[in-house]
Formats: C-alpha cells, structure tokens, sequence
C-alpha cells in the first residue's frame, strides 16, 4: 500500500464507521415512541376521557400508517435518494413526536398518524440500506441495529410511568421527549444525505437491442408472501404485547407502576432475543430452526399467563426473547430472500405493508374480545391461535430459498460497500 492510500483508506473506513452510527441511530428511533405509550395509556384515557377501543385505535394508527405508506417508501426513495428520504423521515418523525404530546385531541391524532409516517419510511429502507452497503453482513448488521432499537424500546417504556409521575405535564412530557432521539439521529446522519443512492431494482443494459427485465414483483411469488405473513403475524403479537399486556397484568393484581416495569423487562428479553438471533442467523444454511424456536417462546409465554398469571414476569420474559427473536429474523429475511438492495426495498415495502396492516387489528380485536368477554381468557386464546399461523409461514419463509428473476432479467451490477468508491 502506497503512502498516499493509507488517508483513502482511513477516510474510507471513518465514512463507514460514521454511516453505521447513523444507521443505528435512526434505529434507535423505530420503537420508542410506540413503547413509551403503554405504561400510560390509563393516564391517557382519564386525562381525555376516551374509551378502551378509542385507544387501542389510538395505538394502533402507527401500524395503519407503516401499512399505508410502506409501499410508497421505494417510490420516494428512487426520487429523493434513501439517504434524504431517511433524513427527511427524522425531521417529520421529531415534528409528529412533539404534536402528539401538544394539548389538543386534534394534535394528539395529527401528531400520531405523523410518526407513523415517518417510522414506515425508516422501516422500509434501513433493511435496503444494510442490503446495499453491507451485503455479507446482512443478519449480524440487521441483529445489530434490532438490538439497539429493542435496547431503546425497553428503556422508554421502563421510564414512560416514571417521568409521568414526577412532571407537572404528566404523559405529554413521557411521549414527548422522544422527540430530541430523532434529532440527535438526524445531526449524526446529516452527512450521509450528500448522497442521493437511489434502490433501483437492476441496471438495465440491451441484449440484442432489446433492454433486459427487471427482477420479478415479490407481489406474485409465494416466497414473499410467507415472508410477508410471517412479518405481520410476530408484528401483531409484538404491538398486542406492547399494547394490552400492562392491563392483562392488571387484572391479575399487578400494580401499574410494576406492570411497566415488566414492560421494560419484556424490551430487555426482547434484546437478549435479537441478540441470539442476530449471533445464529448467519451460520445456518436456513432459518427453519429459528421461526421454530421464537415461536415457541412466544407460544409458551401467552399460555402460562393464562394459566398461571402469578408467574407473570417469566411469561412476559418468554414473550420478549421470542419477539426480539422473530423480528430480527422477519427483517434479515427481506435481505437473506432476495438478490439485489432494489429488490430488497420492494420485498421491504410488501411485507411491511401487509404486515403492518395486519398487525394493526391486533390490539383493536383484543380490546374488543376484552370488552364482550370482561375477561382476558378468550383474547389470550386467539393470540395462541396467531402464534401457530406464525410458526407455519415462519418455516416456510425460513427456507433456504431466493425470490426469482425474470427469465430474461440481466445479473445486477456489483454492489459498492460502505465505505468503497
């Protein structure tokens, strides 16, 4: 190596480093806001008077926005580039975080569908973005910035009855302070907007005068749709969990203050389950094993809390290694079942759409069963029931298998890692 490419290589490495940063950063912002909610939803329904299915609706406008707009985050991406469309999400996710929190039904509602614009934007693009610069790295890097968002989850939702209880402004100030994470994020990430990569599915170029197809719409390959299923059914278990589990507990004889806590122990089991993940999920040749093993955890959990609800805090740990486990593995799929970061942003979009859509009826369906049943057993039951549809399409999603090109489609360009060109 010459002198003069010892500071090329330097910069390059720095100029990874500092994207990886970024990444995590904006990771750390897909859950908070979402977990911080929880712990002080009965503060929220007294302060505004609002029934149990209004806010379960409430939770559960996040989850209709990443269905909503999931599908148009490549489409913005191919304009703006994903590195602006990210930047751009954190300033709008910062602005919807401190809406929420402002006095006023109307703020709290514009403020709520706000973030879950901006998460479904994030959601979509960083599995793209780790597709594109970190393409042998998929599951370790994926498990890495799950771990972080798990680890930020956990202690947003740990401290949201805390801070409500010591302030004046009570859960405004709980959900509100978010709001600055986002904009630390964007001033780490600001460098990285100087570039406009945009997730082209492949770069065309003429075979005999005639330009070469693309690879195939994941919308009509089974594959993907069992991805896509897998996606929303864990997803449905995970904002189920992080919704009506405080009140589940409650009913057991569970103070809230405790309830909360448990939540914040539910995030931590959560990041001990990324982190297992993360750690296996590269060294199998399929993942079969894993959608198995999450599944069960998650399985296990929901039924002793049925049970025995005074073993409370084993369940809600069961849950969370297997839910931090399942969405490490969801997300390392949208890269480990496709070829290409274009064909990755579209899968990304499917399945965050559908999943997302899906997972939405969760804590509205529960609120409801809860309300005709006065109980928490039937509820219960019916999350049983989604944790084995999970565990079918979670193996066979899980195989080792790629979605398909077009039959005519070109092999893509080489991709550029992090931190080369």
């Amino acid at each position: 190596m010459s002198a003069s490419d010892v500071p090329r290589s330097t910069d390059r490495m720095l100029r990874s480093g500092m994207l990886l940063i970024g990444l995590l950063l904006i990771a750390a912002n897909l859950r908070a806001a979402i977990t911080s909610v929880g712990p002080v939803l009965g503060d929220i329904r007294t302060d505004l008077g609002i029934s149990a299915v209004t806010a379960s609706v409430l939770i559960s406008i996040p989850l209709i926005a990443f269905g909503l707009f999931s599908p148009v985050a490549p489409m913005i991406a191919a304009r703006l580039g994903i590195e602006r469309t990210l930047g751009a999400a954190l300033i709008v996710l910062a602005v919807g975080i401190i809406a929420r929190s402002w006095p006023g039904q109307v703020t709290l509602w514009a403020g709520t569908v706000l973030l879950g614009l901006a998460i479904a934007l994030i959601n979509v693009l960083l599995p793209a973005l780790v597709k594109r610069d970190y393409p042998s790295r998929v599951g370790s890097v994926t498990g890495t910035y799950s771990a972080v968002q798990s680890g930020v989850a956990a202690i947003a939702a740990g401290v949201a009855v805390p801070i409500a209880d010591v302030s004046q402004n009570g859960w405004r100030l709980s959900l509100g302070i978010w709001a600055a994470l986002a904009l630390i994020a964007f001033a780490v990430f600001l460098p990285q907007l100087r570039r406009s990569s945009r997730p082209v599915p492949v770069r065309p170029r003429s075979e005999g005068g005639r330009a070469a197809k693309r690879y195939r719409s994941p919308w009509s390959v089974a594959l993907a749709w069992q991805v896509t299923l897998f996606m929303g059914l864990q997803s449905t278990i995970y904002y189920t969990v992080v919704t009506w589990w405080p009140a589940v507990e409650q009913a057991g004889g569970v103070s809230a203050a405790v309830a909360g806590w448990h939540q914040f122990t539910y995030q931590i089991f959560g990041l001990a389950g990324t982190i297992l993940c993360a750690a296996t999920i590269s060294r199998l040749r399929d993942q079969v094993p894993i959608a198995i093993g999450v599944s069960v955890l998650m399985f296990a959990g929901i039924l002793g809390q049925l049970l025995d609800p005074t073993f409370g805090l084993l369940w809600i740990s069961l849950i969370g290694l297997g839910s931090g486990g399942s969405i490490v593995l969801a997300l390392a799929l949208l890269g480990l079942r496709t070829h290409h970061h274009g064909q990755s942003a579209a899968l990304s979009g499917m399945a965050q759409s559908i999943g997302y859509l899906l997972a939405a009826t969760g804590p509205i369906a529960i609120s409801v069963l809860h309300d005709a049943t006065n109980a928490w057993a039937v509820p219960l039951v019916v999350m049983l029931g989604v944790v084995v549809a999970q565990v079918v399409f979670g193996i066979l999603g899980s195989r080792d298998r790629l979605l398909g090109l077009r039959p005519d489609a070109v092999a893509p360009a080489r991709e550029t890692p992090a931190g080369e060109g």
